[in-house]
């Protein structure tokens, strides 16, 4: 486990950036020069609710270095379960984790999860790496074809394990820019797509949080019988607001999350 917490999130950020090649171009035209400081929100990460990789087990990574346990989420249609994380440290990245809820879903499906879990090693899960590590497993093509039938987020597990799922930037601390619709304005002026699933902007002032992300890059990825070009991670941005007390509202809103998980889906 990691006794740094920026060692953690740089090696987070590296693995992240390697496989979402649109990440340095929109610091680029947030106008950050060298030496300013894009501030990160949160970052999200996956897996599945089976031993030795359910959402406690990465959680762990982050319970050693003083982050306590936030709220918690539930994802019916999406079969999810998530929780965030939050350390003392105000300035310190958030952390989104969800889980599938492998029993809920159909036998076949359960089916080939357990297959690629079985692959991972229980030590590896408590490396200093794991959450950075990618992929433990062979999977083929075929197998991701039909896991993407059912749940986008097992596809997207099973072809890009342990890494970040999407870096959220804190419009809150961007010096240019105010509003969640200028940040989207710029991105699709810079040709970027952005997630109008249950519109371009999500939450509202009233929920003390507003989301905006671009849908995922499409980079090449080597599965075990071919290379194929697929979604990967994606770049989201959040305002957040102030709750009565003055302080900046620090949690998540379900229904938006709901729709932000679908910036990695993949047109069948």
């Amino acid at each position: 486990m990691h006794t740094d917490r920026n060692s953690l999130f740089d090696q987070l950020w590296q693995s992240y950036e390697a496989v979402t090649p649109s990440a340095a171009e929109i610091h680029r035209i947030l106008g950050a020069k060298e030496g300013d400081a894009i501030v990160n929100d949160h970052i999200a990460l996956r897996t599945f609710n089976l031993p030795p990789v359910g959402l406690d087990a990465l959680a762990e990574h982050f319970l050693t270095l003083g982050y306590r346990q936030g709220g918690e989420y539930h994802f019916e249609a999406k079969k999810l379960y998530a929780r965030h994380y939050e350390h003392p440290d105000p300035e310190a990245p958030k952390v989104f984790i969800s889980e599938l809820l492998v029993e809920q879903c159909s036998p076949e499906l359960q089916a080939a999860v357990k297959n690629l879990v079985a692959q991972v090693s229980p030590e590896s899960v408590t490396a200093d790496n794991f959450l950075y590590s990618g992929r433990h497993w062979d999977v083929d093509y075929d197998t991701y074809r039909k896991l993407l039938e059912e749940s986008e987020y097992a596809a997207w597990m099973a072809a890009w394990g342990y890494r970040a799922n999407h870096f959220t930037v804190s419009i809150n601390h961007l010096e240019r820019f105010e509003t969640v619709e200028q940040i989207n304005q710029l991105l699709k002026d810079s040709g970027y797509t952005v997630n109008a699933s249950g519109g371009e902007v999500k939450g509202s002032p009233e929920d003390l949080l507003e989301q905006s992300s671009t849908m995922a890059d499409r980079v090449p990825v080597r599965f075990s019988d071919q290379e194929i070009t697929i979604p990967s991670c994606f770049y989201e941005f959040a305002l957040r607001y102030p709750k009565a007390d003055g302080a900046l509202y620090s949690g998540f809103v379900a229904a938006s999350a709901d729709k932000i998980f679908e910036s990695t889906n993949a047109a069948m």
